[in-house]
């Protein structure tokens, strides 16, 4: 008797996956494109730019064809580096991947009140929808980058209709609300408690803080368009960690649970 080969199919959603990618390795890189519940803009609103952040793509071997482009880590890359006569600290795009998990994934962001931008230190701007998700582990992370710095977007559906992750035109201060209250976190500023220093800013009054996303280096990554800068810790915090507090003051601030 002849076996049954007609398998029953079943059906693909298309609006809640994004853009294929040519080998089944890559395409498993993103476990949920977006929160899951859609994000509704609030008229609160904080902006986060995430200022000198290291995402940057190159071939290993340069002079192949075949060779694929890689986000260059300090782990992976340092002989690249080296040829490139770059600083091993330069390339540590896993500091973004931290942000981005703390901010999206935030009480603040779910609640339509927060827009994240990045600005790579080779100048390139992303902006991030608050419903993505991103990728949990920093390999998956690495190849979602490579994919957009290819792409110039990443889109929740074929179509194209919802860009997650897209390149946009610098500069960066054409995308900040022009009413602004424009602040940078700086470890030599004067300190400040978080939640008392934003309660003084007019409630409407939309607010960016820049972060620097990087391992090292002065705090000038935002001097061409802040207002202030502000120390928030007697500490010295990664940039993950300063993103969690800013969301929290806002958090409490608000009353977002």
């Amino acid at each position: 008797m002849a076996a049954n080969t007609n398998k029953e199919e079943k059906p693909v959603n298309e609006s809640s996956s994004l853009e294929k990618t040519e080998t089944s390795e890559d395409s498993s890189w993103h476990e949920a494109p977006t929160q899951g519940v859609p994000v509704e803009p609030q008229s609160r609103k904080v902006v986060i730019v995430l200022e000198n952040a290291s995402l940057e793509a190159a071939r290993l071997h340069a002079f192949r064809h075949d060779s694929k482009m890689q986000l260059l880590n300090c782990d992976e890359h340092q002989s690249i580096l080296k040829r490139l006569g770059r600083d091993i600290a330069d390339a540590r795009p896993d500091i973004v991947h931290q942000c981005l998990l703390t901010l999206l994934d935030s009480p603040l962001n779910k609640s339509g009140h927060l827009e994240v931008y990045i600005h790579t230190a080779k100048g390139v701007v992303i902006r991030i929808n608050p419903a993505c998700r991103i990728p949990r582990t920093i390999k998956r992370f690495s190849g979602l980058m490579v994919q957009l710095l290819e792409r110039g977007s990443i889109s929740s559906d074929i179509e194209g209709h919802t860009k997650l992750l897209e390149i946009i035109p610098p500069p960066i201060t054409q995308y900040l609300p022009e009413n602004a209250r424009k602040i940078a976190l700086s470890w030599n500023a004067s300190k400040v408690r978080l939640y008392n220093f934003f309660k003084g800013i007019p409630d409407r009054q939309p607010i960016v803080v820049a972060v620097g996303a990087m391992a090292k280096g002065p705090d000038t990554f935002a001097d061409e368009y802040v207002d202030e800068k502000i120390g928030i810790s007697n500490y010295a915090l990664s940039a993950s960690v300063a993103c969690g507090k800013v969301c929290c003051a806002f958090e409490d601030l608000w009353n977002i649970m």
